[in-house]
């Protein structure tokens, strides 16, 4: 299965509703407008952009008499690609990188590192892992294990340990072994704790300083939101705090099979001009996918 293949597959659930919106006969009437907007709004696009969207999409309709289901579903394709950001540089690719992976309890960060992990390694990229979720213990077992697998070094410490002393440790090993790829997953932290997201900003800072000063030369340090799509506009919510607190560089949406709420992309990406990374529509390796804005809009809409 294609790539594409696997992301149509992987929001059919946010796909269906749209779909409904399509299936009408004759004029492009008031109703389906309407009909439009409620679907994108439902799809947790949120209001904002949905108006702007369909309001948009009803002004080029008119201007290029456009009246059927499949050049209406194009225009609204074209339309929606152009709501996200271009990322200025791929953070797993674009090495040397150290990546802070960032979130609230079950977003799927340590997953995420896991996959990302593997395909980097696969794809011959010299990667090492840091376990700076020490609150948790299932967290660092369950990293030990995608380390296995992959053949890539996990940086660890006992559980309740400093976890800006892991960032530091691995940064080290990084530096010692001559790995330009770090990926560090961190604790859970809840948005709405201005303690917890202070104790966050020190792991980043500790980081950054030290990354700063690698003998091999300074080395790029990203922090990375990991959302769980189905926490729909509650995820855009996440996303303003991380941002406000750590200065976030891009956004990785998981679990995008399992929702109906796959605008919640367009949300994230309209308010907060990051770019999204990475989507995850499955549980395989190859279903944490690199983003394509065009490949999204029309998995999205759906159509030829």
């Amino acid at each position: 299965m294609g790539l594409f293949d696997s992301l149509k597959r992987g929001l059919e659930r946010s796909r269906e509703a749209i779909n409904e919106v399509f299936y009408f006969g004759g004029e492009v009437d008031e109703g389906f407008w309407e009909d439009l907007e409620d679907t994108l709004v439902m799809a947790d696009m949120g209001a904002e952009i949905s108006q702007q969207v369909t309001d948009d999409l009803r002004d080029e309709a008119a201007r290029r008499n456009l009246t059927t289901a499949p050049a209406l579903r194009r225009a609204l394709a074209e339309r929606l690609e152009r709501v996200f950001a271009a990322p200025a540089a791929d953070p797993f690719r674009d090495t040397p990188s150290c990546v802070l992976f960032v979130g609230i309890n079950g977003a799927g960060k340590t997953t995420t590192v896991g996959k990302i992990a593997s395909a980097e390694a696969a794809r011959g990229g010299r990667v090492v892992i840091g376990s700076a979720d020490t609150f948790r213990a299932a967290a660092i077992e369950q990293l030990d294990v995608w380390g296995q697998r992959a053949g890539v070094p996990v940086v660890k410490r006992e559980r309740g340990s400093d976890p800006a002393s892991v960032c530091f440790d691995v940064l080290d090993e990084a530096e010692r072994s001559g790995r330009d790829l770090v990926l560090i997953d961190t604790a859970g932290r809840l948005h709405t704790s201005p303690e917890l997201m202070r104790e966050l900003a020190k792991v980043v800072n500790v980081t950054r300083k030290r990354a700063a000063s690698m003998k091999t030369g300074p080395m790029a340090v990203r922090v990375i939101l990991v959302i769980d799509a189905a926490t729909g506009q509650n995820g855009l919510n996440q996303a303003l705090e991380f941002n406000e607190a750590l200065g976030l560089d891009g956004i990785i949406l998981t679990k995008l099979d399992g929702t109906a709420k796959g605008g919640i992309a367009f949300a994230v990406a309209a308010r907060l001009k990051l770019p999204i990374v990475r989507v995850g529509v499955g549980e395989q390796v190859d279903d944490l996918q690199a983003f394509d804005a065009h490949d999204f809009a029309r998995a999205l809409v759906g159509g030829e």
